[in-house]
């Protein structure tokens, strides 16, 4: 096609600015302070509590939007019925609200004396300011990703494919599992990836019901802003570089995944 190398430039000039170059800096930043200041940094307990709690919460958050957003993605597809329309523009609603007034509402509703804490305040269950807390957080935040990325699949799957498979004596759980399932992994698992590492890096939503108690529920990213707060700039580099080589190898290894689910759904 002609125009292939404007075009080019015009890509990759965009993608040093934007995307390379900080995270050069990122990765050039830490060992000013050499080398013994950033494995402290990393090692430390503190750290790496942070990460594990982050990581850990990241990773059921999205295996929970998993399930339940494909649950609602079949809901929106497949079925008519009153205030579709709105309950499908309300999927979208953690991308228009900031996260600093998510995370308030959360921990204002999961509180000991809010809405939902208060009923389980008598069995002396707290879910705000723990770690539990902060993985409802996370699945808030990254719960559109996996709606929006399986609702178009489920819309372009005609369902005369599945009335064949009942025509030719498969039950329901089979057509589901051999007609529905190998059609919409790709896409779950794309959506897996970014509600993955949208909860990573959630910083807003999250503070206001983590309770940020060290080794405890406070995340990484908090973390960073306290190490800037001490002007120790290699230290947050530290940490954010180990975040971005960690979730660059988990996303790495959903990408291969998927891509074996597709070329395999296309064979």
């Amino acid at each position: 096609m002609p125009g292939f190398w404007p075009a080019l430039g015009f890509t990759l000039v965009y993608l040093s600015f934007f995307l390379f170059l900080p995270l050069a800096a990122l990765a050039l930043r830490p060992w000013e302070a050499g080398l013994d200041h950033v494995w402290g940094v990393i090692s430390h307990p503190r750290t790496v509590a942070a990460l594990k709690l982050s990581f850990g919460a990241a990773f059921v958050a999205a295996c929970i939007n998993a399930v339940f957003g494909t649950i609602v993605a079949w809901v929106l597809v497949r079925y008519e019925f009153p205030g579709r329309r709105l309950l499908d523009a309300f999927v979208d609603l953690p991308f228009a609200l900031p996260t600093a007034v998510a995370g308030i509402s959360l921990a204002a509703i999961y509180a000991p004396n809010g809405i939902i804490g208060s009923l389980f305040a008598p069995f002396d269950i707290q879910i705000a300011f723990t770690p539990f807390g902060v993985m409802i957080a996370l699945i808030f935040v990254g719960f559109p990703f996996v709606v929006r990325s399986i609702q178009p699949v489920l819309e372009d799957l005609e369902v005369e494919v599945e009335e064949a498979a009942a025509t030719l004596g498969a039950t329901r759980l089979r057509t589901i599992l051999t007609v529905v399932a190998p059609a919409i992994t790709p896409a779950l698992i794309a959506g897996f990836s970014l509600a993955f590492a949208r909860a990573v890096g959630e910083y807003g939503s999250v503070i206001f019901i983590a309770g940020n108690l060290p080794n405890v529920s406070e995340i990484a990213p908090l973390l960073i802003v306290i190490r800037l707060e001490e002007f120790d700039y290699a230290g947050a580099a530290a940490v954010g570089l180990v975040m971005l080589m960690v979730s660059l190898l988990i996303l790495l290894v959903l990408n291969v995944v998927q891509t074996r689910v597709a070329s395999r759904g296309r064979a």
